[in-house]
């Protein structure tokens, strides 16, 4: 009689999870209890800031009014995402000190790739923490958190998740964008178009993997206009009729994340037919962001090209809280603008906290996704 009960509560579970899109806001949100983050700086909580260099000063001025490990203003859209979930933000794994992993981790790092790239961080300004390794310390991190609690001794439970958190945490992935920048950088559009297959290979093999170990609620946004980031026109001099959109985005960078953002989803799809138990969520980042920044001027911000942090003028370019020292003895600050809820680039490569806001607005409600579904709701299975 006991396992009837067992057999018919696990077919009521299964098709509870497998409902319409139309229908499953009806239905209770899902209770995650942590997230567990993949990427790159988009999402970095503070993993390059603790294992190579500290983000500086002004980063983090507007919310946590302190450097908080990530390269913006204030809070990243993983932050938006656990406060829309009732969680604390995600402290990196790679932090250590006044860290708590109760409801997750971040494994996320600034400069990583999908592709491991095998050069060091100071030729290409990529992390030694690409996507598969990342993956192996999620899985030290696994390993280590159920080892301890078997450990009656370990006083420090209460900073680590339960092991029975896992299956029924949200995996996040955010990465792709330094796949195509530094190929941009390296090689000619034709090889970066040829290689995406492999790059979406390599995270699906990474999907596949955290199925393998139990994981069932994938969120994984696209990548964003990479030919829109202002870091990018202040290089281009007189660019020829046609190489620039009417909001000043490189056309050629935009048709390759765009075609990465088309595998990546027919992907997806795959991966649903393969993960049969799974609920994967394809998440439209770069309608969010082009939208945002095409009609920047009617959401309230300024031009989406002019950048908020950092120094650039006749030629001379200074990072956001950098410091270029003068013949003459005196110095050039890449110093915060006054207002960066006005602006959508915060350092010509990352979002300020208020474009942050704004996308997360627009993605987290599902409207951008699919199965468009809210993430409060992810878990389901349409």
């Amino acid at each position: 009689m006991e396992f009837t009960r067992v057999i018919i509560s696990g077919i009521w579970v299964s098709w509870l999870l497998s409902v319409g899109a139309a229908k499953v806001k009806d239905l209770p949100p899902c209770n995650f209890k942590a997230i567990y983050n993949f990427g790159d700086s988009n999402s970095d909580t503070g993993a390059i800031s603790a294992a190579i260099f500290p983000r500086q000063w002004p980063n983090g001025e507007t919310f946590f009014h302190k450097p908080a490990g990530r390269t913006s203003d204030g809070r990243l859209l993983i932050d938006f995402i656990a406060e829309r979930l009732g969680l604390p933000f995600l402290s990196a794994y790679l932090d250590s000190i006044g860290s708590s992993f109760r409801h997750g981790a971040n494994f996320a790092s600034g400069g990583s790739t999908i592709v491991p790239q095998n050069k060091t961080i100071a030729e290409s300004g990529l992390s030694p923490f690409a996507l598969n390794v990342q993956i192996w310390q999620y899985d030290q991190f696994k390993s280590r958190t159920i080892d301890l609690f078997k450990d009656n001794k370990y006083s420090c439970r209460n900073h680590l998740p339960r092991p029975k958190d896992f299956p029924e945490a949200l995996y996040v992935f955010d990465i792709g964008q330094n796949d195509i920048a530094y190929g941009l950088r390296t090689v000619g559009d034709a090889q970066i178009l040829a290689s995406i297959p492999d790059i979406i290979s390599q995270l699906a093999i990474a999907v596949q993997h955290l199925y393998t170990q139990g994981a069932s609620t994938f969120w994984i946004h696209n990548t964003g206009p990479i030919g829109c980031l202002p870091s990018t026109s202040l290089s281009i001099k007189n660019p020829p009729p046609g190489f620039l959109d009417k909001h000043g985005c490189v056309e050629s960078q935009n048709e390759i994340a765009k075609e990465f953002n088309r595998q990546l989803k027919n992907r997806v799809i795959k991966l649903r037919a393969e993960l049969p138990q799974a609920a994967i969520t394809y998440v439209d980042i770069y309608a969010a962001k082009y939208g945002l920044i095409s009609n920047s001027k009617q959401q309230g911000f300024v031009d989406a090209q002019k950048i908020c942090c950092g120094y650039h003028k006749n030629g001379i370019d200074v990072g956001c809280g950098g410091v270029l020292p003068l013949p003459n003895g005196t110095q050039i600050i890449g110093t915060a603008c006054e207002d960066p809820s006005l602006y959508i680039s915060w350092d010509g490569v990352h979002y300020t906290e208020a474009a942050n806001r704004w996308v997360a607005n627009r993605l987290l409600n599902g409207s951008l996704s699919d199965p468009p579904i809210p993430i409060t709701h992810a878990c389901y299975r349409t």
